[in-house]
């Protein structure tokens, strides 16, 4: 897995964080909303990522006028037998693109409900089950940029992670723009691994031990998010489990069969940030130091 890290970061140059948390996601076997500014790597690293892990990867670019069909799939009738038969959409692969998600309407939007939390797709009274693994990454611009659907909670909650690119170092940037971008470097990294060498992870990260100390504080954080002076709507239990999951995950990066604090303190503002709205009116920048104030007031288990 180390050696699949290098790789991709070799391509998403200065970004080692943001690559260790993509991969984090992975493996925790949630979903990543990317939000950033139009052309700062979201769709490199989702190419990237997929090259690596030897996943069938499939890119949607979401639109005002795209339909739920044309995720899912849709039934064709097939006259020479009297029958309707489903084509598969794009959402049946391991890694599953969804770029400018919020230009896209609520209903379409929706569509992925069922895929990202169940796995499966329903279409004409027949279920159709995902590939495994499965992986969303969505990117979503600005909601100040033109042509924007808002996500809604329901929608939000299903991602595990939600997480900013940012713009490269000037250094790093000029390399960038001397190369056209590293979107074609991405298009040639060699598979390291295969999808059954992730699932295979996926089992492994589920096993690293979370101590009842551990369960404790993150339920203590969990509680703490509820009180109405913190935040209009606390933590979900999902959210909770998102929670414990990248912790796990975290460990499991670090060569480690257990989880500290520092896993949790690590992974929460990623797995909280699209989740908890503080009371009043903060920028992005103040909404980060409100979510670590609250954590540093939550005493870490000894």
């Amino acid at each position: 897995m180390k050696k699949a890290l290098e790789l991709v970061s070799s391509v998403i140059r200065g970004k080692d964080r943001e690559v260790q948390i993509s991969v984090a996601t992975l493996l925790a076997g949630g979903h990543l909303l990317l939000e950033d500014l139009p052309g700062t790597g979201k769709t490199t690293l989702a190419l990237a990522l997929a090259r690596v892990t030897g996943c069938s990867f499939a890119r949607v670019q979401f639109t005002n006028d795209l339909m739920p069909s044309d995720v899912l799939g849709t039934e064709v009738f097939l006259s020479t037998e009297g029958r309707f038969v489903f084509k598969p959409g794009p959402v049946f692969h391991n890694i599953l693109l969804a770029d400018e998600i919020n230009r896209a309407t609520p209903r379409t939007q929706s569509a992925l409900l069922e895929a990202m939390g169940e796995g499966k797709v329903s279409m004409g009274g027949e279920t159709y089950p995902l590939p495994t693994p499965f992986f969303v990454i969505a990117t979503q611009n600005p909601l100040e940029l033109y042509g924007t659907f808002p996500l809604p909670e329901s929608q939000l909650d299903r991602f595990m992670v939600r997480l900013e690119m940012g713009y490269p170092e000037k250094g790093l940037e000029a390399e960038i723009v001397s190369h056209d971008g590293h979107y074609t470097m991405a298009q040639e990294l060699p598979p390291l691994l295969a999808p059954q060498e992730i699932l295979e992870a996926q089992r492994e990260v589920g096993e690293v031990e979370v101590s009842s100390k551990i369960l404790d504080y993150i339920m203590e954080i969990t509680e703490g998010t509820r009180r109405k002076d913190r935040f209009k709507y606390g933590l979900s239990t999902r959210g909770a489990i998102a929670l414990k999951k990248m912790a796990q995950a975290r460990a499991y990066l670090e060569n480690r069969d257990y989880v500290i604090p520092e896993d949790v303190k690590g992974s929460f503002p990623y797995v909280a940030f699209h989740r908890l709205v503080p009371p009043g009116e903060y920028k992005e920048e103040e909404r980060l130091g409100y979510l670590l104030d609250f954590l540093a007031s939550i005493p870490p288990p000894l």
